[in-house]
Order: C-alpha cells, then structure tokens, then sequence
C-alpha cells in the first residue's frame, strides 16, 4: 500500500512538473499579446467588481469567490483554498509591478493569510463537472473480508472516491496557472485570481477583507459583507 501511494505521489508530481513545464514554454506574455485573452483577465471597469479601492493612482476592483476556482474553461473547487479574483486599472498608458505577495486575505478580522502559489493551489483543484460523470461507488463491495487491501470487518468508511485521471489533473493545472494573477511589470489593466489557504467554511465566516501593499501603494478592500 505504502509503495503504491508513493508512486501515485510521483505520479501526480511528474504531471505537475510536465505541466508547469508546458506552460511556461507555451504561454507567452500578455505584454506581447494584449488582444488576447490567455486567463481570467480584467473586467471592463473596477465597477463591474463587487469591491474596490484606490492605491495610489491604481483602483483595485475585487471579488471573493470563497472555495471556487473561476476560469474561462469552467470553474473548479478546492478544500484547502479560497480565490479571490482582482483587476488592477490606472491611467492610460501605466505600467504596474504585481506580485502575489503584495496581497493579503484578512478573515474574520484575524491573522492576515498571504496569497498562495498557483503552483500549490493547482495540486488541490477539482473538477465538478467530472465529479458528477462519475458513477455512485459500490457500497455492496464492503463484504467484510479482509482481503488486505486495507477494507475488512472494522472498516465501515465509504468505498475511496475516484481519482482523476493523468490528462485532466494536467490540463486542470493548466487552467489555475493560466488563471492566476500574473507577474512582473505589467501595463494596465491586468487581472486574474489570488489564492489564500483557508479550510473553514463558508457559514463561518462574517467578514473578509482584501489588503494590498505593493508598488502602487496601500489599499484595503472589504469584499463581505
């Protein structure tokens, strides 16, 4: 069993690699592109966010989408983290420096949690629509013998849930990539999502609040209520 799941860790890294390999390779800049849309990209005005603030003389317009994974292909779902997607806007012709790391997710006024790599989130993504194709398991097959393979008499707990196939662990982590805010200097506007660790839910939470600090300045931006 311990061998087993060592290799479907190797597995699942290998095609993480493969992917972030891919995609550095494929996905040019939107420097060089700006016409096109390679992820979630900016929405038309900061008005067209829930939230938004002025840093300096860059508005940030936001919105908390809690455990989901808005992108242009679907949207995915994660345990572990909850997106917040952003759009930055400032003058014609303004460049901004982005970074993850300028942002922050302050949750129910508490300890401020730092945005997460995309490379990280990406290893923890599900696909609903997947998840829905899938076939109820077989409760019949708990007959209470221990074969040993781990089931037996004491083990009472639902058959193990299927796992996602190579392919589409490999294109869901081309997705989040894609998604992700990007970084570097930028002309504006740019968009795209950040990502915070977080595992409580939904029903707990009473306030969240988006902090920037980065090139443009300071801001804070409360998107719940």
């Amino acid at each position: 069993m311990k061998l087993a799941a060592l290799r479907t860790g190797a597995l699942a890294a290998g095609i993480l690699a493969a992917a972030i390999c891919l995609y550095s390779q494929t996905a040019p800049a939107k420097e060089e592109h700006p016409d096109e849309s390679l992820g979630v990209g900016p929405r038309a005005t900061p008005g067209e966010y829930p939230a938004h603030a002025q840093a300096g003389s860059v508005t940030i317009g936001a919105e908390y989408d809690g455990h989901y994974v808005p992108t242009p292909e679907g949207t995915l779902t994660t345990e572990d983290y909850v997106s917040v997607e952003v759009g930055l806007f400032g003058p014609a012709g303004a460049k901004a420096n982005l970074s993850p790391s300028d942002f922050s997710l302050r949750v129910n006024g508490k300890k401020p949690l730092p945005a997460q790599s995309a490379v990280v989130v990406a290893t923890n993504v599900k696909d609903p629509a997947w998840e829905a194709d899938q076939p109820a398991p077989d409760k019949s097959s708990k007959t209470g013998i221990n074969t040993g393979g781990g089931g037996g008499a004491n083990d009472t707990g639902p058959p193990p849930a299927p796992k996602m196939p190579p392919a589409l662990v490999h294109a869901l982590t081309l997705h989040v990539l894609k998604a992700a805010v990007p970084e570097g200097e930028r002309s504006l506007p740019q968009g795209g999502l950040l990502f915070f660790e977080y595992r409580g839910k939904a029903k707990g939470i009473h306030s969240v609040e988006l902090l920037y600090k980065g090139s443009a300045g300071e801001a804070t931006i409360a998107l719940h209520p």
